[in-house]
């Protein structure tokens, strides 16, 4: 086992001194490696030894000071820099850090070159090698019995801080809390500092900034500090990679003991071993919801005609199959995916904002007095959302104000445009593909008829569902013709507004003073139109059948979508 003291005593490095830190000679030497950039301490290890010419902390004292503050932290064996080249002597100023940490800082003669004197070392330290290799295939060992066993990562995260006796902490790749394991002697308990709660981030955003963007790459551990009013914690931090795919992180609370050099091979052991266990999961949770998608298609596409293989799919998959339901299909109008030609950026795009669009809906869930079911197809949120038939139907008017809620915090909250359709609720759940067909159909008949709400129930447009989905659209032109088409012409030839001053009209219940507010006009103006307008036509338009007859063609002229 090579320690620093031993470098004193080969021959081929004749030459080489202490000049300050001997209280760490005894420090064991597994790796030789040259340090000549002043952001490598996140690529170092313990019980690394560091040569270096001293170009990098040459002219920075505060450099100089905190490079052995940083080596000793982290457990290397020593630094040694190479004389006479770009120091005569050492600075006194690191003397006495090395002094005061116990770091080992040694004066290498001109005339070695720094990579004959890794191979030397190198050389020697090569028996350690072998006892390393020795305890590392018992450590793998360890993870890959516990993985087999269908321990999980919680059983693994145990495992590892026992082993490196300090807690653990294991997130996703979003930084969401997975789990954790405690460690005996914790002066500073994890719950005291962090949310630990599933789904939940752990660490706030500044922490998560320190983090570099190609830290998967790293393959090692990092230090971070974790500051609180309470106390500051040193946390080691590694990835959990597969090939440039980071599945999580795993964090060490560093408050019981420093890690050795045997603590960071384990922890790279364990991050092989539990990204195995998430792509595992992540695997069995796509076939989860491959599963889950199809019954979802099949429920709402009306496919399931058996009742009770219909109770058995609403069980397996959390639907009370004994309420009522209606459904709510919410579309999302992105502005800034349309930029994209490319298919795949658009989709990814979107996949990121259904997501935000389900995870808020379902935040929200406590508002619409009933059971929530939320997922996403392409571009649309479908939520279907249950009642207990003992409890009396929600009304249109409570079930639009639900919608509206959740219109406002879609919109403040992700930033996109929305539209809403809500289908009728129906008692049966294998009626309930009929909801989620209006549903869809509400979004596609305010998007014809270019109406401002973004929040439409299928009631509310049931006639122009009726008129335009079962009346070929030539029947639909003549029959406009024939009730509207002279007002509609004389509109034209004369640009009047006799049609607008109608539609109105209907609106407000044929009240003239209501009609003549709404249209900033004076009442008589609008008296004087409604003569005319009986007058162009040849109709009473108090007469029930004529009203009636006008009030369809207005319909079919949104549909037609005629401009007036």
């Amino acid at each position: 086992m090579l320690k620093v003291k031993d470098l004193l005593t080969i021959n081929a490095i004749d030459g080489l001194r202490v000049v300050a830190g001997e209280a760490g000679l005894e420090n064991e030497v597994s790796l030789v490696n040259i340090m000549e950039n002043p952001d490598a301490f996140d690529w170092l290890s313990p019980n690394e030894l560091l040569l270096s010419t001293g170009y990098i902390f040459k002219d920075n004292v505060e450099l100089q000071n905190r490079i052995i503050k940083e080596l000793s932290e982290i457990n290397c064996s020593g630094l040694v820099v190479k004389t006479k080249r770009y120091f005569e002597e050492l600075p006194k100023n690191m003397i006495e850090k090395a002094n005061e940490y116990g770091l080992p800082l040694l004066e290498l003669p001109y005339s070695y070159t720094l990579s004959n004197v890794i191979s030397i070392i190198n050389e020697k330290a090569s028996g350690r090698y072998d006892l390393l290799n020795r305890k590392t295939l018992d450590i793998h060992n360890l993870f890959f019995k516990t993985s087999l066993e269908g321990g999980g990562l919680t059983l693994i995260s145990s495992t590892l801080a026992e082993t490196i006796e300090n807690p653990i902490i294991i997130v996703d790749q979003d930084w969401k809390y997975l789990t954790s394991s405690e460690s005996s002697g914790n002066p500073h308990p994890l719950e005291s500092y962090l949310t630990l709660a599933n789904n939940t981030p752990v660490f706030d955003e500044p922490f998560i900034r320190q983090i570099p963007k190609k830290f998967s790459g790293m393959k090692r551990s990092i230090k971070r500090l974790f500051t609180s009013p309470k106390a500051e914690i040193v946390c080691r931090i590694l990835p959990i990679a597969v090939s440039n795919n980071v599945y999580g992180y795993i964090i060490v609370w560093q408050t019981v003991r420093e890690l050795l050099e045997f603590d960071y091979i384990i922890l790279e052991q364990a991050s092989t071993i539990m990204a195995l266990e998430r792509i595992k999961a992540k695997e069995i949770d796509e076939v989860k919801l491959e599963i889950r998608q199809d019954f979802f298609d099949d429920l709402l596409s009306g496919k399931i005609k058996s009742p009770a293989t219909l109770q058995t799919l609403c069980d397996l998959h959390g639907m009370n199959a004994k309420y009522r339901y209606y459904c709510m299909v919410i579309n999302i109008k992105p502005s800034e995916v349309d930029r994209y030609e490319d298919m795949i950026i658009w989709k990814y795009k979107m996949e990121k904002i259904a997501k935000k669009c389900v995870a808020l809906v379902n935040s929200q869930s406590y508002k619409a007095n009933g059971e929530i079911t939320c997922f996403y197809r392409s571009n649309r949120i479908i939520v279907l959302i249950g009642h207990n038939k003992d409890i009396p139907a929600n009304t249109i008017t409570e079930v639009k104000n639900y919608a509206n809620e959740l219109h406002v915090a879609l919109s403040e909250k992700i930033k996109e445009r929305f539209m809403i359709g809500i289908g009728r609720q129906y008692n049966e759940i294998a009626s309930l593909h009929k909801s989620f067909s209006e549903a869809n159909e509400m979004i596609r008949l305010t998007q014809q008829l270019n109406e401002k709400s973004d929040v439409s129930h299928f009631e509310d447009y049931a006639v122009y569902h009726l008129l335009d989905a079962n009346i070929k659209e030539q029947a639909l032109e003549e029959f406009f013709e024939k009730c509207l088409g002279p007002l509609f012409q004389h509109d034209r030839d004369n640009g009047t507004a006799y049609l607008s001053t109608l539609e109105h009209y209907f609106i407000h219940n044929s009240n003239v003073t209501e009609t003549s507010k709404a249209m900033f006009i004076h009442r008589n103006t609008l008296i004087y139109r409604i003569d005319r307008i009986q007058e162009i036509l040849g109709l009473d338009i108090k007469h029930s059948e004529d009203i009636l007859r006008i009030q369809i063609a207005l319909k079919i002229l949104r549909i037609l979508d005629k401009n007036i």
